[in-house]
């Protein structure tokens, strides 16, 4: 009624759990096993674990071996930093797919609207503020002040210039998100309602503009989230993409991770401002510039794609 198990799997003391029971470490001869199936299962620390159904036969000896993998790295929900003590967060977007651009109405550069499927990244929960600016870049040119409003006036040359010394300080490899993981995100995501702004139908309710701002920014994340739990992807600034600008990019896009144009003049940017009205506020709508120019609703958020 007995049968015999060997396990030799690195690394050597990786745990072996037999049936959810821990029964010793690698490698081992099991002399005396109960014949039938069981489940093995063997566990070492930053690996990912082996899972194998063995069938113990009367008098032999069955055998486990192999090499356990490098743990994979798992997405957490979100991710906190500080750089000279002020705090930013980046939220997951969980990959998925969804309908990009404009399907009606009197648009141009928004058709035609196409399928995009996104792998999952990170987006700032908020627009780079004025204090995160200043701790990376040690000043502030801002044309509205305060520590928690949106830094603005910067153009896309400056937003390049920040995220590079921010990599530097953090290892990290932060850029501006393309355009289709700004509308991606803007949208909700997998979680998306298919509201016309970022996370309402309702745009006082998510948005600082035209008829609400008193011609002004206002401190990050005073309004109603979206579905992702962001803030101010409708409103307060408008905020640079990295794609270059091409009208005709949607009829000849890549839909599995698109990034825009190989090349260009402009430079893309969303999601509406205190100055504009709500028709610049929708999910949508594109924008483009020089990439040398700026305006004083002109800010950013951040995106981040793991590099594992």
């Amino acid at each position: 009624i007995y049968g015999s198990l060997s396990v030799e799997v690195l690394p050597d003391f990786a745990d072996i759990y037999i049936d959810g029971q821990k029964v010793g470490q690698t490698p081992k001869i099991m002399p005396k096993i109960l014949i039938g199936e069981h489940k093995v299962e063997i566990r070492g620390e930053g690996k990912d674990p082996m899972e194998q159904t063995v069938t113990i036969r009367e008098g032999a000896l069955s055998s486990v071996a192999g090499e356990l993998k490098e743990e994979t790295p798992k997405f957490q929900n979100e991710l906190v930093f500080n750089v000279n003590g002020v705090q930013f967060t980046m939220k997951r977007v969980e990959g998925g797919t969804f309908l990009m651009g404009a399907s009606d109405g009197n648009y141009y550069d928004e058709k035609p609207a196409h399928s995009v499927i996104l792998d999952s990244y990170y987006i700032g929960v908020t627009e780079v503020t004025q204090a995160l600016w200043q701790a990376v870049m040690g000043s502030n040119t801002s044309c509205f002040k305060g520590d928690n409003l949106p830094v603005d006036g910067v153009s896309w040359d400056d937003c390049q210039k920040f995220i590079q010394k921010l990599n530097q300080l953090t290892g990290q490899t932060f850029s501006l998100p393309t355009e289709a993981q700004w509308e991606f995100a803007a949208r909700g995501g997998n979680l998306s309602k298919g509201y016309k702004y970022s996370g309402s139908n309702d745009l006082n309710s998510v948005a600082w503009y035209y008829s609400n701002s008193k011609n002004k920014t206002h401190p990050v994340a005073q309004k109603q989230p979206n579905e992702l739990g962001l803030y101010d992807m409708s409103g307060n600034v408008y905020e640079w993409c990295q794609d270059w600008y091409d009208s005709s990019y949607y009829s000849s896009s890549p839909q599995h991770n698109p990034v825009g144009p190989s090349s260009g003049y402009y430079r893309t940017y969303r999601g509406g401002s205190c100055f504009h009205g709500a028709q610049n506020c929708d999910v949508f709508v594109r924008y483009y510039t020089h990439s040398s120019n700026w305006n004083s609703d002109f800010g950013f958020r951040l995106a981040l794609v793991p590099s594992y």
